[in-house]
């Protein structure tokens, strides 16, 4: 183990620090999932605390506890001030659950083992370019979610946290004032919906999902102040799409399923779309050749596609073909700002 602690790398050092890096990087989202299980954040609150006392609230060894302030403090989610005495760093404030910008849930569920375990057979997934969740828990993802509510809710509230950025971002990057009626199909909670129709207060929405999706979205949508503009439709969108709306919104929709489905799913939208409707997809899209290390993110979000839901991220070309063989054209592609890797797909009916 010498090489981990960057004192004996020799030669080529700087490559085989990464490598290190890269191999240890799970041991680094163990080691976050270990904080909010632990409540360290909310413990530490706003104050700068001793170990040991952090280790008595939370019920832990001190040494212990001590050892994972430190590791936690080496990974910039708090920072050690003194001997022993640690605060936590603005990062580490989106781990406190209570906090409106909370991570917490996102952090929760990409550590939860449901999320994890089809990654062990990444190379038979690859090997036969099926997904690998179904060999672990004898049934696929959202099928597994309907049978366990707390970890359906725990992914509920991980999809909206990490729906927030977007949800600021979207209203202001795409005409929204075209349309009197959205539907945000597979909207969860509602967390984007409600950012459009609160920053278009003409707009009118329908929010449709399963039942288990729109579990809190009652709630959400009224915190929000936009429940009486938005009504909730049940239901399942490869069997059907609501009518009524001039804009269907897919967000994070699209990479979990594989091209056929997806066809079935955008044919739907097309079905009922009416003249001058648009169907508006938000999700990443990947660049034709890898730009470099910096954009690796969406790489692995992919290959969490492959392995868990069987679904994949996309470039324009392949977004395009897509909704070619769902009746569509695509008519531009927007990016939605900077730091966020989405961007808006807006199709139309095909003329003809």
């Amino acid at each position: 183990m010498a090489e981990t602690n960057g004192g004996t790398l020799g030669a080529g050092g700087a490559d085989r620090a990464h490598v290190v890096q890269l191999v240890l990087g799970s041991m680094a989202a163990q080691t976050l999932r270990a904080a909010l299980r632990l409540r360290v954040v909310e413990l530490l609150g706003d104050q700068e605390r001793q170990a040991a006392e952090v280790a008595a609230d939370a019920g832990a060894q001190p040494q212990a506890m001590h050892r994972l302030l430190r590791a936690l403090a080496g990974l910039g989610v708090l920072e050690e001030r003194a001997p022993g005495a640690f605060a936590v760093t603005s990062a580490g404030r989106l781990l406190d659950p209570g906090r409106p910008d909370s991570m917490a849930a996102l952090v929760g569920m990409f550590t939860e083992p449901a999320m994890l375990r089809a990654w062990e057979h990444l190379d038979d997934g690859v090997r036969t370019g099926g997904t690998t969740f179904p060999k672990v828990f004898g049934k696929e993802f959202f099928a597994h979610l309907k049978d366990e509510p707390e970890l359906s809710a725990q992914f509920n509230a991980a999809m909206s946290q990490g729906t927030r950025v977007t949800a600021a971002q979207l209203p202001d990057a795409y005409d929204f004032g075209r349309f009197t009626t959205v539907a945000d199909v597979g909207g969860g909670d509602g967390t984007l919906l409600a950012g459009v129709l609160g920053a278009h207060p003409k707009l009118s929405g329908i929010l449709y999902d399963t039942e288990e999706g729109l579990a809190q979205a009652a709630e959400n949508l009224a915190r929000h102040g936009v429940a009486e503009r938005c009504s909730l439709v049940a239901g399942d969108f490869f069997a059907s799409v609501p009518e009524g709306a001039d804009l269907y919104l897919l967000k994070s929709i699209v990479h979990d399923w594989p091209d056929d489905r997806v066809v079935t799913l955008l044919g739907h939208c097309r079905a009922v779309l009416p003249p001058g409707g648009r169907v508006l997809i938000v999700e990443p899209v990947l660049p034709d050749v890898v730009p470099g290390p910096n954009g690796g993110l969406t790489y692995l979000s992919d290959l969490n596609m492959l392995v868990n839901v069987g679904g994949r991220e996309r470039t324009r070309d392949e977004f395009t073909q897509v909704c070619a063989r769902a009746g569509l054209t695509v008519t531009s592609v927007t990016p939605l700002g900077e730091g966020n890797a989405f961007h808006a797909i807006e199709a139309e009916a095909t003329a003809g």
